[in-house]
């Protein structure tokens, strides 16, 4: 019997995740051709085909379906593992500054993990906007940093990059108008200047219906009906949905975060730093 190994399961995963080769290779920062090596490799030990064709792509073959959940699980147990070792005798504090996109959706499960394995550091939670928390990240008081990017950073460890879309009420669009209502944060905000611009650019009238300085508060007017806004996917939640395709909105681009971590950072920061930057990246596909 052989034992897997766990970064062909990495690439694995991320091909389940990310729907194609080329999205596997960005995830792990290989090539297309090594994606392929690997799981070719993968498919020997197996002994079986995980992968079929279909179409222009490829798709998990019944092998592959199986396979997925013991690779969930495999890599599951691997990081309970280094982590709990790597925290066994951390202890200490350590601050961590994230936007609110993330503390909405799956941080507070990594968080989870994190705190089982390193259950003498304390943890020092900072949600906020994306320019406060860099302020604060200069200034040392956070030592693991998520927020929009504004270029390359030096103790920059990963970039997180996920589509813009547009979002609406989910039961009761925005209506039809001489000029499209908008909801944004107010300045400085990369969303705000994307969706703006991409309007401009597509020569659709629109107008600013509500500004709010926090999330909580862009969501409410979302809810409302009064307005659509341009978020991620992780702004989806109870009564906000992707617009509908009726409303014939132009394309945005990526939205991208960056994953900083202190210099000279203690152990437990540097653990966390990875933890996130692993498991995040799946969700940027």
């Amino acid at each position: 019997m052989q034992a897997f190994d766990p970064d062909l399961l990495r690439t694995f995963l991320a091909f389940a995740e990310g729907g194609s080769l080329a999205h596997a290779a960005a995830a792990v920062g290989r090539t297309a051709s090594a994606v392929t090596a690997q799981m070719q490799r993968l498919e020997a030990m197996v002994g079986e085909p995980l992968l079929a064709q279909s179409g222009r792509g490829r798709v998990l073959t019944p092998a592959g379906e199986e396979l997925l959940v013991h690779a969930q699980r495999i890599l599951e147990v691997h990081r309970d593992a280094w982590l709990s070792l790597k925290g066994a005798k951390a202890d200490g504090r350590l601050a961590l500054g994230c936007t609110q996109d993330f503390a909405d959706s799956n941080l507070p499960d990594l968080l989870r993990v994190f705190a089982r394995t390193h259950p003498r550091v304390r943890l020092d939670l900072r949600v906020g906007r994306s320019r406060e928390l860099t302020t604060n990240y200069d200034q040392g008081a956070i030592d693991v940093l998520i927020v929009m990017r504004e270029g390359v950073q030096p103790d920059e460890i990963a970039m997180l990059t996920e589509p813009m879309l547009w979002l609406s009420a989910s039961t009761d669009p925005v209506p039809p108008s001489s000029e499209l209502p908008i909801a944004v944060l107010d300045p400085p905000c990369g969303f705000r200047s994307a969706a703006t611009r991409a309007l401009d650019q597509a020569g659709i009238a629109h107008r600013i219906a509500a500004t709010s300085p926090s999330l909580s508060g862009l969501r409410a007017a979302v809810r409302s009906g009064i307005a659509i806004t341009a978020r991620t996917a992780r702004f989806v939640g109870e009564g906000v949905a992707v617009a509908p395709q009726a409303l014939s909105l132009p394309a945005l681009p990526n939205a991208e975060f960056s994953l900083r971590l202190k210099p000279k950072a203690e152990k437990a920061a540097c653990s966390l730093a990875t933890l996130l930057a692993e498991e995040l990246s799946y969700e940027r596909l």
